[in-house]
C-alpha cells in the first residue's frame, strides 16, 4: 500500500443502490448521492417511508437524466434480495449497479439472559443476512456480466468490539466484518472493490427505538458518546470510499478500535496507522478496564432488575 490515498471515486453518472434507503444513514446517503449527480435506487420494507424518501431524493436532482427508483422488499432472504435487484436494474437494461451501499439493519439491545429465541434470530437476520443476501445476489450478477463495481458493507463500531447489552446486535456486525474482509480478498479476482463502514452512534429513528430497550448499564457506558447526524456519517462514508479505504470510520474512537483489530485489512496509510496502533495499544486496555469496573459495580442493581422480572430467585 502507498503511504497516502490511492484513488478518487466520483458518484456522478453512476448507478448507486442503497438498501435501507428510506431512513437514517441510507436516506442520507441516497440524498447525498443524488446531489452528486448519481442515479439512485433505494430499497426498504415500508412503502410509505419509501414514498416520502423519494420526494427528498427528487429534491436533490441535479440533471433531468438522473434515474431515481424505489422498491419495497424484505431483504432477509435470497428471494427478496433477487427480486429487489431485478426491480431496480430493469430500467438500467439489467446491468448491475456501479455501487451498492448495504445500510439496512436494526438494533434491539437488551441483556442476553432476557433475550428470546426470536430476539437472537432476528438480530442475525436484520444485522447480517439483509446485507449478505444482497451482496451475494449482486456479486453473482457482476461476475456473470463481467462488470466492475463497489460493494460497501455497513457495520458499526460494535463490529470491532462489544460490551454488555449488545448480544443480539454485535455478533451480526462482527459477521458483516468477516464477510467484508473475506470478499475484499476473493473479489480481487473480478476487480470488484469491497469497503466496510463502521459508524459510531447516529441520531436516527433506529437510535430512538433502540433506547427503548437499552439496559441502564449500556447507556452509562455510552454516556460519553458524541452521536453524529446521518448526513455526517454519509459524508464520512463517501470520503472513505473516494479515498479507497477498505475499512472506514467516522470518528477517532472507532479509528482506534479499527487499528487495534485490523487483522488482514489493508492500512489506510502506513505512518497514520502506526500512530493509531501505538495510541490504541495504550487506550484500549484503559477503556476495557474502566468498562469492566462499571459493569461489576452494576451487579447489585442488575440483581434487583432480574428479580423484578422473575429471571432470578
Amino acid at each position: 500500500m502507498p503511504f497516502w490515498s490511492k484513488e478518487s471515486w466520483n458518484a456522478s453518472g453512476k448507478h448507486c443502490y442503497v438498501t435501507g434507503g428510506s431512513s437514517g444513514l441510507g436516506l442520507a446517503l441516497a440524498t447525498t448521492l443524488a446531489a452528486r449527480g448519481a442515479h439512485v435506487s433505494i430499497v426498504a420494507r415500508g412503502q410509505q417511508r419509501l414514498d416520502d424518501a423519494m420526494k427528498q431524493i427528487e429534491a436533490k436532482r441535479q440533471s433531468p437524466d438522473q434515474i431515481f427508483r424505489s422498491f419495497s422488499a424484505d431483504l432477509r432472504g435470497a428471494a427478496g434480495a433477487n427480486a429487489a435487484l431485478d426491480a431496480i436494474t430493469e430500467v438500467h437494461d439489467g446491468r448491475t449497479p456501479d455501487a451498492i451501499f448495504l445500510c439496512a439493519g436494526v438494533a434491539t439491545p437488551r441483556f442476553f439472559v432476557e433475550s428470546t429465541e426470536q430476539d437472537l434470530a432476528s438480530g442475525m437476520d436484520l444485522g447480517y443476512w439483509t446485507e449478505a443476501w444482497t451482496a451475494w445476489a449482486v456479486t453473482k450478477r457482476m461476475v456473470e456480466q463481467g462488470r466492475k463495481g463497489k460493494i460497501v458493507f455497513v457495520a458499526s463500531t460494535l463490529g470491532y468490539m462489544s460490551f454488555v447489552g449488545w448480544s443480539s446486535y454485535s455478533p451480526a456486525r462482527h459477521a458483516v466484518r468477516g464477510l467484508a474482509d473475506t470478499l475484499r480478498s476473493e473479489l480481487l479476482l473480478y476487480d470488484i472493490d469491497v469497503h466496510l463502514f463502521c459508524p459510531n452512534t447516529m441520531h436516527t429513528p433506529g437510535y430512538v427505538e433502540e433506547n427503548r430497550t437499552k439496559p441502564q448499564i449500556t447507556s452509562l457506558i455510552e454516556e460519553g458518546d458524541s452521536p453524529v447526524s446521518p448526513e455526517q456519517a454519509a459524508t464520512a462514508l463517501l470520503k472513505g470510499v473516494a479515498d479507497g479505504h477498505t475499512h472506514i470510520s467516522g470518528d477517532m474512537v472507532t479509528e482506534l478500535f479499527r487499528a487495534a483489530t485490523r487483522g488482514s485489512a489493508p492500512y489506510h496509510n502506513f505512518v497514520y496507522d502506526c500512530i493509531l496502533d501505538t495510541a490504541a495499544f495504550i487506550a484500549t486496555p484503559i477503556w476495557r478496564s474502566m468498562t469492566d469496573s462499571r459493569v461489576r459495580a452494576h451487579k447489585p442493581e442488575h440483581a434487583r432488575y432480574l428479580r423484578e422480572r422473575g429471571l432470578q430467585k
